[in-house]
């Protein structure tokens, strides 16, 4: 009877990764691109926003002014990431997912042309107002992305892929810093393209993502499509026999029926679900102020007061970028192996090592000038710890302690809250720096800690198991009963009379 079992291993069908491919490409490689885009070439920028200044006032902007302007150009677009975490639930429930990222083109096209045309223009605002939009096309993408991904991957393969949102952020960020570099677009002449490449990746996902599958789960369980669902199973399994997996997404329907849709504010008061929002919020808040977009936003003078030279900064930007991409396909490729809590809490000691040791070295390296070197090495390390955990290992576990009544608004909540950190960061970071120096990264080291412990105290590994089988794990810890016959009949295999225990959430 358990003959079945073995070739429903899931593989990495030829449907599957070009879904993968189109998917992640066209939406988290925006995020990344536009998070490092404007860091390297902001003297090329700055200089760009006073000579239209000089043009239109007469005289020169004052410092004060350009260091808010350059604050909003880095942090509109964060701004721009909470709107569209807040409209992200009802695009997924309403479009589909694969049909939130097809629509969400819309948000990089515009500023794209928008970028591209400032100089001509003359209009340093364009690229400011530019930057909110592409925020929301990020802040979509966001969630809709792991979503899409999480619920087309088989379960042995949901870490991977879940990854994959990760792993293109950091492509985003790594070609952004190529692309950045003064000998290739990161001049005077080539800034307006540098800004204007993030339609390209657009406008691929618009030519390419409509050929392949919808998210079985939402055309099952939201569309009533059962067709549809066992078409789309057979495309990205490679085989014709799906109804196990059919029947696994009966039994969360059924699971659904009992639990009902839930909105945001009906989430923050059903207890069943309290440890898991929790928790996402924890991995959200703690992946963001714990200070690897100050990394990403500052890279350049956190460099500089390291003592690396303002000519060869972009280098070692770029060498911290080949880090990040080497770390998180570490990740990727042993999550499965390793596990979710093991990766994380790994990542986020060897970055709060890091923020101390960094700390030390830049307190004193004006008595012992080699000091500087081992500073550009704790950011370093700092990259690789947060690389290999807390940047790619929240995408998948998010996904993996819902249900897909609670997925849309639960993602709604969590978007909000990394988009809100992501934002503080990059707006007060710099005053932080100013104000107490080399002392700020303790405090990205005491949001390490504290993260970590939640993490070891609370979060369950989730490698292996259905959405069912998580879900009843948290039900214990939000004190939820559940009937021991239940227990059984999931170990065996996913049945209908799942329907009782969750109806017990009630």
């Amino acid at each position: 009877m358990e003959m079945p079992t073995p070739p429903r291993k899931g593989r990495l069908q030829p449907t599957l990764v070009l879904a993968t491919l189109s998917a992640a490409f066209g939406s988290a490689f925006q995020y990344g691109y536009n998070i490092a885009v404007v860091s390297t070439p902001h003297k090329v920028l700055k200089s760009f926003y006073n000579d239209t200044y000089l043009e239109r006032h007469g005289t020169f902007m004052d410092e004060k002014v350009m260091l808010l302007l350059r604050s909003c150009t880095v942090s509109m677009f964060p701004l721009g990431g909470l709107l569209g975490s807040l409209v992200v639930g009802q695009l997924v429930d309403k479009c589909g997912r694969k049909g939130a990222l097809l629509i969400n083109n819309i948000f990089a096209i515009i500023p794209a042309i928008l970028m591209g045309v400032s100089k001509v223009a003359k209009a340093f605002e364009l690229i400011i107002f530019s930057r909110v939009v592409l925020g929301v096309c990020a802040g979509i993408s966001y969630s809709a992305l792991p979503m899409y991904l999480g619920e087309l991957a088989p379960k042995n393969l949901r870490g991977t892929l879940g990854t994959m949102t990760e792993v293109f952020v950091i492509l985003g960020v790594f070609l952004a810093q190529i692309f950045s570099l003064q000998a290739i677009l990161g001049n005077p002449t080539g800034w307006p393209v540098l800004l204007a490449l993030t339609g390209v990746p657009a406008l691929l996902q618009l030519l390419s993502l409509p050929f392949f599958p919808e998210s079985p789960r939402y055309t099952l369980i939201q569309k009533r499509d059962e067709d549809a669902a066992r078409q789309a199973l057979r495309k990205l399994r490679g085989w014709a026999d799906v109804e196990d997996e059919m029947e696994e997404m009966r039994v969360e329907d059924a699971a659904e029926k009992a639990e009902g849709r839930l909105s945001v504010l009906n989430l923050f008061t059903f207890q069943p679900l309290w440890w898991q929002l929790i928790s996402i919020i924890v991995l959200m808040a703690g992946q963001q102020l714990s200070g690897i977009n100050a990394v990403n936003y500052y890279a350049d003078m956190i460099y500089a007061s390291a003592g690396v030279e303002a000519a060869h900064t972009q280098y070692v930007t770029v060498g911290a970028g080949v880090v990040n991409i080497v770390m998180t396909i570490i990740s990727a490729g042993t999550v499965e192996w390793l596990g979710r809590r093991r990766l994380l809490l790994v990542g986020y000691g060897i970055c709060g090592s890091a923020c101390l040791t960094l700390t030390l070295a830049l307190l004193f390296q004006s008595t012992v000038p080699e000091l500087s070197y081992l500073g550009v090495i704790c950011v370093f390390a700092y990259i690789a710890g947060h690389s290999i955990g807390p940047s790619p290992v929240p995408s998948v576990v998010r996904t993996e302690i819902f249900l897909q009544s609670s997925r849309p608004a639960a993602f709604m909540v969590d978007g909000a809250v990394h988009w809100l950190t992501n934002f503080i960061v990059g707006f007060v970071f710099p005053s932080i720096q100013e104000a107490i120096g080399a002392y700020s990264f303790i405090v990205f080291a005491g949001i390490c800690l504290l993260t970590a412990v939640y993490i070891y105290v609370v979060i369950p590994e989730t490698k292996g198991q259905t959405f069912v089988e998580i879900n009843r794990i948290f039900a214990k810890r939000n004190r939820v009963e559940i009937p021991e016959k239940k227990e059984e009949t999931i170990d065996v295999g996913p049945h209908i009379p799942t329907l009782p225990a969750m109806e017990t959430f009630f």
